[in-house]
Formats: C-alpha cells, sequence, structure tokens
C-alpha cells in the first residue's frame, strides 16, 4: 500500500512542473527520429543525460543491431502520363530504376478479406489500400494489408491516406528479406485520382538503400526494496513526414515526468522500476524485441508489468490497450481510484506498440494512448506531415503522465503480483 500523501505528493509534482512541455519541445526539436538517421541520434544524445537526471540513475546505452534503410524517394505514374508524389514505406525493396509497370488494382479499405476475395486479380498486380484511423475499434493494420498483398502474389502496394489534406502516408510495411514488394503512401487526394484508374496500368517508382546498422535502446533503473520490477516504456523513433509529435514524443516526455515525480518514491516500495526508452519500434518493434529476447529468462521473469506510452496526448481521453491480459482491468480501476481517475479500457490484443513484446513473454503488459475510437480527433494525423507539435494540448501530457504514474505506483507497492504472469497457452489465446 502507498503512504499516506504519496499520490498527492507526486501528482502535485506532475501539475506543477513545466518541465514537462519543455521536454516535449525539445524532443519534437530534434525532428522525425525516423531510425537511422541524424535527427534519431540526435534524440538518443539528449534523452540520455536528460534519463538520468529524471530517474537520478546511471543510463543503460543497450545497443541493437538491425538491418538499417534509407528512404530515397517515390511516385507513380499514371495511366495519363500525370506523376503523382508518393513516400515510400520503411523498408520497401527498390523498383528496378525504370520502374515497376503493371495494372492497378483498387481494393477499398483492403482488408485481408477484400484480397483474398479478389483471387487471381490480385497476382501480378499493384494493389491499392486505404489506410485507417489507427487507434479504435476494428483497426486493421497496415503491415497486414500489405503481407496478405504480397503473400498473394501483387507485384506492388499502394496505401492512401485516409484523410484529406494533401497529407501522404508513411509507415514501415515489409521487413528487407527476400519476398517483399515495393510499398509506397500516397495522400487521400492521389489515391482518389489512381482509384479511378483501377484495371489500367500505372508505373511506380521507388528508392531506398539498406544497409546494417546500430541503434540504441536506453535504460535506467530506480531499485525498489526488493528484485522485482515494473517497466516503464516509450519508443524513440518515429518517422520524418514531421517531428513525430503525437507519435511519440508525448510518450517520451511523460516518461521522464513520471520518473522524475516518482524517483524518491519508488526506494520504500516493494518493487523498483526500470525506464526503458525503446528505439527501431516503428519497424515491427524491433528495439524491445531484441532487448527481451537477449535478456536471460531469471531477469525477464523479475518483471511483473509493463506500462507502455505511446501516443499519449493529441486528444481528449486516455484508454488502456490491455489486450485481454486477465486481471489487468481489475488492477487498472484500483490503481487509479486514489486519485479519482478513471480510463477507457479497450481488450481486443494490438501488437502495435512495444507493450505487446512483454505480452508475449507472458508479462502483464498494457499500452496507454490518446483519442481511442475518435477519428475526428488529432491523431488521425499520425504517420503524415501533420503530427506536429500544435496538435497536442500541455493539459493533454499532465493527465496522460498522471494516469501513468498511478499504475507505476499500484505496480511497484502492491503486496501481491499486480497483474498475474501468463502461461503460454494464455499468451498464445491472447495474441492469436
Amino acid at each position: 500500500m502507498l503512504q499516506p500523501g504519496v499520490v498527492e505528493k507526486v501528482l502535485g509534482r506532475i501539475w506543477a512542473s513545466p518541465r514537462i512541455n519543455a521536454d516535449f519541445a525539445a524532443i519534437c526539436a530534434t525532428g522525425g527520429r525516423f531510425s537511422g538517421t541524424a535527427s534519431e541520434k540526435a534524440a538518443v544524445e539528449w534523452l540520455a543525460p536528460r534519463l538520468a537526471e529524471a530517474t537520478g540513475a546511471p543510463v543503460t546505452r543497450e545497443p541493437i543491431p538491425y538491418r538499417g534503410w534509407t528512404r530515397i524517394g517515390a511516385r507513380i505514374a499514371d495511366a495519363h502520363g500525370v506523376t503523382h508524389k508518393a513516400e515510400a514505406l520503411g523498408r520497401s525493396p527498390a523498383t528496378p530504376p525504370e520502374g515497376l509497370e503493371a495494372p492497378l488494382l483498387d481494393l477499398g479499405r483492403g482488408t485481408p478479406e477484400q484480397i483474398l476475395a479478389a483471387g487471381e486479380a490480385v497476382r501480378g498486380a499493384i494493389i491499392l489500400v486505404r489506410h485507417e484511423f489507427m487507434v479504435g475499434t476494428g483497426h486493421v493494420h497496415r503491415r497486414k494489408k500489405y503481407e496478405c498483398a504480397r503473400d498473394a502474389g501483387a507485384a506492388g502496394f499502394l496505401i492512401a491516406c485516409h484523410e484529406p489534406g494533401l497529407l501522404p502516408v508513411t509507415g514501415s510495411a515489409g521487413n528487407g528479406a527476400p519476398g517483399n514488394i515495393p510499398c509506397a503512401g500516397l495522400s487521400y487526394e492521389a489515391g482518389a485520382a489512381l482509384a479511378a484508374q483501377s484495371g489500367r496500368s500505372i508505373r511506380m517508382f521507388v528508392e531506398g538503400a539498406f544497409e546494417d546498422r546500430v541503434a540504441e535502446n536506453l535504460l535506467a533503473t530506480m531499485p525498489g526494496q526488493g528484485d522485482e520490477l515494473v517497466v516503464l516504456s516509450a519508443h524513440i523513433d518515429g518517422h520524418d513526414l514531421a517531428c513525430s509529435a503525437i507519435d511519440n514524443a508525448t510518450g517520451l516526455a511523460c516518461a521522464l515526468t513520471v520518473a522524475e515525480a516518482i524517483r524518491d518514491v519508488v526506494p520504500g516500495l516493494r518493487r523498483g522500476v526500470q525506464v526503458g526508452l525503446f528505439n527501431i519500434e516503428e519497424w515491427a518493434l524491433l528495439g524491445s524485441a531484441a532487448h527481451l529476447a537477449q535478456m536471460a529468462p531469471a531477469e525477464r521473469g523479475k518483471r511483473v508489468l509493463n506500462v507502455n506510452l505511446d501516443s499519449l496526448a493529441g486528444a481528449e481521453g486516455i484508454t488502456a490497450l490491455t489486450s485481454g491480459v486477465p486481471g489487468m482491468a481489475e488492477f487498472l480501476h484500483a490503481a487509479l481510484a486514489p486519485a479519482g481517475l478513471a480510463i477507457g479500457i479497450s481488450a481486443p490484443f494490438m501488437g502495435n506498440s512495444d507493450h505487446a513484446n512483454y505480452i508475449r513473454h507472458g508479462i502483464p503488459a498494457l499500452r496507454l494512448c490518446a483519442g481511442f475510437d475518435r477519428p475526428l480527433s488529432n491523431m488521425r494525423f499520425l504517420l503524415t506531415p501533420a503530427d506536429t507539435p500544435d496538435k497536442v494540448h500541455p493539459h493533454q501530457l499532465k493527465l496522460a503522465a498522471s494516469v501513468a504514474a498511478m499504475l507505476v505506483l499500484a505496480g511497484c507497492a502492491s503486496e501481491a503480483t499486480p497483474v498475474p504472469r501468463m502461461d503460454d497457452a494464455t499468451v498464445r489465446r491472447l495474441t492469436a
């Protein structure tokens, strides 16, 4: 149990301090933080000393080798000879210098069911699908559409933004392995123009280059009274169409603020806190996956809960994506009650942030995000050039940090394990 006055002290620090807004601005100022760019490296160099300051603990810089990729350019020449600007999706293979010519097949939303229903028409075609509001019920992730189209024999893959305003959409798709197909994102307007030419031949140009690289995760641990740890995480990397303000400068700023607010409380609690700022998240969660995979089983066993912060502001309201982890909803209600806070809960598994890797290892985990099922909120601008600081209100950051702090404190203070660890059968059921 938390000692009297702890909640008031921690939340008072969060709401009284201007540091969260300054941190948010500084992270955004580093740029889009696309993996392997100078912007991402600048963010790591700014975050490392700031994390040490916030936690009062040494920072471990954990190297993660990975297959890097540089975006060079993309464009589409339609059946009328008009050129449409495009953005190569992360880790897209390049087309031949003369481009990839193939018939265009517009499949609307482009769910796996729609792609499979198109049958042989997919084979050898360039498939056009639509991006979706990313933090909502029933969202079908871009990568699922891409993989289904690729496996069905498509020659190329295009995804058009769902939001008008000449906003090309980006994101990662393939993994750099043989057999992947060229892929690119389009604006809503370019997608509409091309959809009218479905069945006609177009030419797709994508340029990108692969090379081996090393990224760094940043980790700092504030010890408690025992060996067990609650992990507070957020991802560093983003996309370079803008400065990735919502996704995920918001999560980084909140993680730093929470760490600073609870730093002198944690030593008196049953469990410690590890703050993990993970890299290469936008590329299939590579940074956290490598971090957990190389950890000894006994060390993984010390981690009892992961509170993952991803896209925490840009809309009113916080939702916990719990993936149906048994006991998680009950823990959330109990943890927030002392502060009079309440959040939404979405139970279906969404493997779109670092919490998913903790769940895959049987560690109870959740993702906090803003604007769930609010498609008219600023969350609609994720992965576009409009993911900029003006979309985030300072009070949204402070509310999100307050929720995160209460969950971390409750996880550290509870007498019993806050949420039961999951066996392999439960993990398979939740992530299927």
